[in-house]
């Protein structure tokens, strides 16, 4: 049987003093020893609920102590977590509990109510007292769980390296959710060159707005629980000057966003006019950052440094950073692989391309995922011979820094997030006025890309189509799905095989 030190748990929050603070929310601090308490009290419950090793169990949650107490007691348990998003749509979440099979589920108190219908048969954890939900297993709350775990005489497994931490789920090729599988032994490799290169220490606390559901989010909180540093989460970005203001208070030394995160601060906060003495860095990842904005950004924080870094889900989280102090010298580069990662633009017969020349991003090393749950077609595709080919093209300079120039996979990164233009499409042609529906990626100065739909009508009068389409995306759909602009035209541009051409789109 392999190591009890395999597990996650063991590498995050081993030899921790028990006092120091981990995480600060409004109104409450937890401490390293209230996470170690609450992450074997939940093991311990998920046994006594027949939970088995290497079983999935979903998370459903915003960022909380909920959260990171239910992760890390799932992992400690020797169980898979399966993160979600709380607004996850109603079919992807049938789909993703069906296909992982969970049985056992943390589901944050608003989220089982709204979403009742889908816990038939699962055993459910919420964070606080919900009304019971019919057909579901059992129900406890974490204080229940915390409190009957510690009571459990059951065995907690060990672990190997090489066995499952996490599904993580992003878009697939076909819109359909798919959930790359994340090993112990990934996460571990990840965040420890993560910390190499932003010398991250005890003394760094980071404020936390990206949801842990999220690899990059899930990255701040395993980064910084490993050096035995802390995190501020605060929900409220939409209130950027509240922020602002909690940063300076909890003295924070780092701030991670995407791209949107930065462009709002820049253009619509007070960033430019505040001072925050103890921000040592800020880390910037989840889709392309416009040069502009960069530099606007080493403006606003003249004495902090600034890393642009690129990143898969596939990759664990992260394959890439810009070294601070080649930002205008490599403006738009995301640099080179991080440490332990080696990183390349390879031509169609996998050698190294010349500079100028485009190719496809390609990586190697221990943070390579070990493919998409039960997908063997898609994880070919993507995992070959150790190898992860990113689908993302590039090009490199002389002095090998990689510029990235394109998408090869149908997404937007929209906000931060990667969605898939097939799902916005099958949505669209819900709607029964639409006959062909297209969608592409548009350059925006706040989202980084948003939403634009090409949709020809059913019937000849398409008067008002695109407001009546606007309101039912909007009754239909999450609000980060919603096209910016719908456009009405007789026809899509195709080829003899009668597909349509995208890139004409793009350049009408």
């Amino acid at each position: 049987m392999a190591s009890s030190d395999s597990n996650l748990v063991a590498f995050l929050l081993g030899g921790k003093d028990s006092d120091r603070i981990a995480l600060r929310l409004p109104g409450r601090d937890y401490t390293y020893g209230e996470l170690q308490s609450a992450a074997s009290a939940i093991a311990g419950h998920l046994l006594r609920l027949g939970g088995r090793y290497s079983d999935r169990c979903a998370l459903i949650s915003e960022n909380s102590f909920f959260w990171v107490a239910a992760y890390l007691g799932i992992l400690r348990a020797g169980m898979v977590a399966v993160p979600l998003p709380a607004n996850f749509p109603s079919e992807d979440l049938a789909h993703v509990l069906r296909i992982v099979e969970a049985r056992i589920a943390f589901v944050q108190r608003e989220f089982a109510v709204k979403a009742a219908d889908h816990f038939q048969g699962i055993h459910l954890v919420t964070d606080r007292q919900a009304p019971s939900v019919w057909g579901s297993a059992s129900q406890t709350t974490l204080g229940q769980a915390c409190t009957e775990g510690n009571c459990s005489d059951r065995p907690l497994p060990c672990v190997g390296r090489q066995d499952l931490a996490a599904l993580m789920f992003t878009s697939g090729s076909t819109g359909t959710p798919r959930g790359v599988m994340v090993s112990h032994a990934n996460v571990m490799a990840n965040t420890e060159s993560i910390i190499q290169y932003l010398q991250l220490s005890e003394r760094d606390r980071i404020m936390a707005v990206l949801p842990f559901h999220y690899c990059f989010g899930t990255s701040l909180l395993h980064t910084h629980l490993r050096v035995g540093g802390s995190l501020v989460i605060d929900q409220r970005f939409m209130y950027s000057e509240v922020v602002l203001q909690t940063m300076i208070e909890t003295e924070c030394t780092g701030f991670a966003g995407v791209p949107s995160h930065f462009q709002i601060l820049l253009r619509n906060s007070s960033l430019r006019e505040r001072t925050f003495p103890c921000l040592r860095y800020v880390q910037q990842a989840g889709g392309h950052l416009a040069p502009v904005f960069i530099m606007d950004l080493k403006k606003a924080l003249p004495g902090t440094q600034i890393f642009i870094m690129y990143g898969q889900t596939e990759a664990t989280a992260r394959l890439s950073y810009l070294p601070p102090d080649l930002l205008e010298k490599k403006l738009g580069s995301i640099g080179k692989g991080i440490p332990g990662v080696k990183l390349q633009v390879l031509d169609e017969t996998g050698n190294p391309i010349s500079p100028g020349m485009v190719g496809e991003v390609v990586a190697e090393g221990e943070n390579i995922t070990q493919g998409y749950w039960r997908d063997p077609e898609e994880t070919v595709k993507s995992f070959r011979q150790g190898r992860l080919y990113t689908g993302d093209l590039a090009t490199v300079d002389e002095d090998g820094f990689i510029y990235v120039v394109d998408r090869d996979k149908d997404f937007v990164k929209c906000g931060g997030k990667r969605v898939s233009c097939r799902q916005i499409e099958d949505r669209l042609l819900g709607w029964e006025g639409v006959l062909e529906a297209a969608v592409i990626g548009v350059p925006d100065d706040v989202l980084g890309e948003a939403i634009k739909a090409f949709v020809v009508p059913s019937k000849e009068d398409s008067n008002g189509l695109a407001d009546r389409l606007r309101l039912f995306c909007k009754e239909r759909v999450p609000s980060f799905m919603i096209p910016r602009d719908i456009i009405v035209v007789r026809c899509l541009p195709k080829n003899s095989a009668g597909k349509v051409l995208k890139r004409d789109l793009k350049n009408g």
